[in-house]
């Protein structure tokens, strides 16, 4: 009986010990795998904030350009704006310029016609009358 609970107990600390031995795999490659996610993660935190600055660097170079642009787009807006108020009193001031324009032509061609000779002193131009310095 005693060589039973001897051979019991060996098988049992047998047992035990591969048990152990298992555990301890188990526990070094646990380590290993975490050390090898530890590294990845590291590896990864590292890519990451890389990329994020050199997003942020992007990011604050296209607000720049916006900033460039939006300045560019107020001046092109401010001048179109300045044309469409010239272009409106073009508009409204038509027919006194082109009155204008018709009265210089005439004026012109008038000059023109004296030049060469044309006399337009006894030309009667509507019903007006003159008088003279006595009044007579």
């Amino acid at each position: 009986m005693i060589d039973l609970l001897v051979k019991d107990l060996d098988k049992e600390m047998q047992e035990a010990e591969v048990s152990e031995k298992d555990a301890q795999a188990d526990y070094e490659k646990m380590t290993e795998d975490a050390s090898a996610k530890r590294a990845a993660d590291s590896k990864s935190i590292t890519e990451k904030s890389d990329a994020k600055a050199t997003a942020e660097e992007a990011l604050q170079e296209e607000q720049e350009k916006k900033k460039g642009t939006t300045k560019e787009l107020m001046a092109a807006l401010e001048y179109i704006q300045s044309l469409h108020g010239e272009c409106d009193w073009l508009l409204q001031n038509y027919e006194a310029r082109k009155e204008a324009r018709t009265g210089e032509i005439d004026a012109i061609s008038k000059a023109k016609d004296v030049l060469n000779g044309a006399d337009y002193a006894f030309v009667q131009r509507g019903a007006t009358r003159r008088v003279s310095f006595l009044g007579f």
